[in-house]
């Protein structure tokens, strides 16, 4: 279920990095729905797995750490994002003339958070099933 669940969030995340000026706000409001499907699909098995792989004494031990790692997560692509900025905008203010990099920078990011999201659900089928 869980790399089902990727598999979705990978398609949801490319999709996105097919944004342009001319895109609908139905596109995007249909892929946001798409990737809460996607990450409903991989959370809640994944935490599941996390959790019933320790013993009971470590319960907040593993979840203090799956916290840590979802906020190290968010940081990272946080950072990849304002790299990306960066280098397709420099330190100029988003402003109309500058709508065109903006978007280009927002499509290579999505273009690298699908690949890394891609190369996730080959980490989760290899977890295998855990009970």
């Amino acid at each position: 279920m869980a790399s089902m669940g990727m598999v979705v969030m990978t398609i949801g995340l490319f999709l996105f990095s097919l944004l342009d000026n001319e895109t609908t706000l139905t596109f995007i409001i249909l892929n946001l729905i798409l990737l809460g499907f996607g990450y409903a699909l991989f959370s809640s098995p994944n935490t599941n797995a996390i959790m019933t792989s320790v013993e009971k004494r470590y319960y907040g031990i593993a979840s203090g750490t799956l916290g840590t790692m979802r906020l190290v997560g968010q940081m990272l692509s946080m950072g990849i994002a304002m790299l990306l900025f960066a280098l397709f905008i420099g330190r100029a203010q988003i402003t109309p003339e500058y709508y065109s990099p903006f978007v280009e920078s927002i499509k290579a990011a999505f273009m690298i958070f699908s690949v890394l999201c891609f190369i996730g659900i080959f980490a989760s089928m290899a977890r295998g099933k855990l009970h």
